[in-house]
């Protein structure tokens, strides 16, 4: 008895990349960042194909008017390092948002995408804005709602 072997189908023919907007100020902060990945890693293309980098342009509005549940706004931290001994800085989402709101969201963004080496490709494609204004308007750009 000999078993049929299935063949693996690639993707193959041109890379179409769509435009897709997200107001931030409709979303929390974690949907927010799931769904942008998933359109950045390709995930919602019926072609999907983990080591290819399929996905598309993702453009964000109204960074600054994201919204959390709960106390995270004073109780989540952000942490860097600056090289010195000793020298940890953290920072809390409030003060994060008022200094630099697209840093939030490129940060949880960043989180869900798998780290590999397509990561730093797929973040080029994220284009993050305080406000609504934003230089893609003459781009046919598809806007995303949140699920409700």
């Amino acid at each position: 008895m000999v078993k049929e072997r299935k063949e693996t189908k690639h993707f193959k023919g041109p890379i179409v990349r769509n435009w897709y907007l997200f107001d931030a100020s409709e979303f929390y902060l974690g949907r927010l960042a799931a769904q942008i990945a998933v359109f950045l890693m390709g995930k919602h293309k019926p072609v999907y194909s983990p080591h290819l980098d399929l996905g598309d342009i993702v453009v964000v509005i109204n960074a600054q008017k994201v919204k959390v549940s709960g106390r995270k706004m004073e109780e989540k931290k952000y942490f860097r390092h600056t090289g010195y001994v000793g020298h940890l800085k953290e920072i809390n989402l409030k003060e994060l948002l008022k200094r630099k709101p697209e840093e939030v969201i490129f940060r949880a963004v960043k989180n869900m995408l798998p780290k590999n080496r397509l990561q730093k490709k797929r973040l080029k494609r994220l284009k993050i804005f305080t406000l609504d204004n934003h230089p893609y308007k003459e781009q046919k750009i598809a806007v995303i709602k949140p699920e409700k």
